[in-house]
């Protein structure tokens, strides 16, 4: 395929797919981190919590992959995903969760932090609140470009269908280079801010002990479900009311 071709429809399907298997997956792992810190036996169990951590982690590598490939395919649809519910997408930085928030849920899930946990964990905020800051205002730099004329122009010749195309394959490359720079200039973002969340995670990792661990990835795991079944709950109770009201309005109410 083209660099800058896109096949929106499809795309959208494929990895709303693997997302609900991929979070059938995490309430597996979640299942498991639960029951080893039920009996968590560190001298005993160590070789096996390690594996367990191992495998967490290279479960989320799994989505970032995936997402990276969608991210390749169709940038636009990455920034307005229609795979999420609108609760979903209101805890959303640039495309994901703020790295930051792995600072809140080690303080909210692990309560024996030593000192010198405590200041290294503190240090490694600092520093990734430093890094967030960058890339939101690399984002803002780049949705300024979008209000420049020529690109303002270019969105008017081309249509929303550029965006948003259903089953129709637009070659970004025949309409403008300003577009394909655009796309290119969100890719990076997404790129870098994706690398910090990882990054951040694995390094918070890093610095907990193995129970610690395991509490931390419960509670990421426990938030990120519970948002889910919530917005997904939501949207079904919206869905709903605007079917009784259009049955009511149908029948002269």
């Amino acid at each position: 395929m083209p660099a800058g071709s896109y096949t929106s429809s499809h795309d959208d399907n494929s990895f709303e797919v693997f997302l609900g298997g991929w979070l059938i997956r995490q309430e597996q792992l979640l299942n498991e981190l639960v029951l080893a810190q039920d009996t968590f036996d560190e001298e005993s169990q160590e070789g096996d919590i390690r594996d367990l951590i191992s495998r967490v982690l290279a479960h989320y590598e799994e989505y970032y992959e995936e997402k990276s490939r969608m991210t390749q395919r169709n940038v636009f649809r990455v920034f307005s995903p229609t795979w999420f519910s609108p609760l979903e997408r209101s805890f959303l930085w640039i495309t994901g969760f703020n790295p930051g928030l792995a600072f809140s849920l080690v303080t909210d899930s692990v309560d024996d932090l030593s000192e010198n946990q405590v200041q290294r964990i503190n240090w490694l905020r600092h520093e990734t609140k430093v890094q967030e800051r960058s890339l939101t205002e690399e984002l803002a730099k780049i949705q300024e470009s979008v209000a420049a004329p020529p690109v303002v122009d270019l969105a008017q010749r081309v249509g929303m269908q550029l965006i948003y195309a259903d089953d129709i394959n637009v070659d970004m490359e025949e309409v403008d280079g300003n577009l394909d720079t655009l796309k290119t200039a969100l890719e990076n973002v997404v790129t870098d801010a994706d690398r910090l969340r990882t990054r951040t995670a694995e390094r918070v990792v890093g610095l907990l002990r193995p129970l610690q661990s395991l509490k931390f990835f419960s509670a990421a795991a426990q938030l990120q479900l519970r948002v889910r079944m919530m917005g997904m709950q939501r949207e079904a109770d919206r869905q709903e009311n605007d079917n009784n009201n259009n049955n009511d309005a149908s029948n002269g109410w």
